[in-house]
């Protein structure tokens, strides 16, 4: 949470996409929080929830980094 913390606005949103790995990292794990494990989520609901968790506005980006972390897998 210490490399979170500062990237957090204070609303427990996300301002800004870090450079540095582990704070990528720690994005990264702070929005699994609002994924259920084993569960189909459709493009859409993965936008909303990435939406609702950062201000940076390029949910593209998220996403991206989820997946190429294999933290989400692309269907289809």
């Amino acid at each position: 949470m210490r490399l979170l913390q500062p990237l957090l606005d204070a609303d427990g949103k996300v301002k800004r996409w870090p450079k540095k790995a582990a704070e990528r990292t720690a994005v990264l794990e702070y929005f699994a929080e609002w994924f259920e494990a084993g569960k189909y989520y459709a493009e859409m609901e993965v936008n909303a929830i990435i939406g609702l968790m950062q201000t940076v506005s390029d949910i593209c980006v998220f996403r991206r980094e989820f997946i190429n972390a294999k933290m989400l897998e692309r269907v289809g």
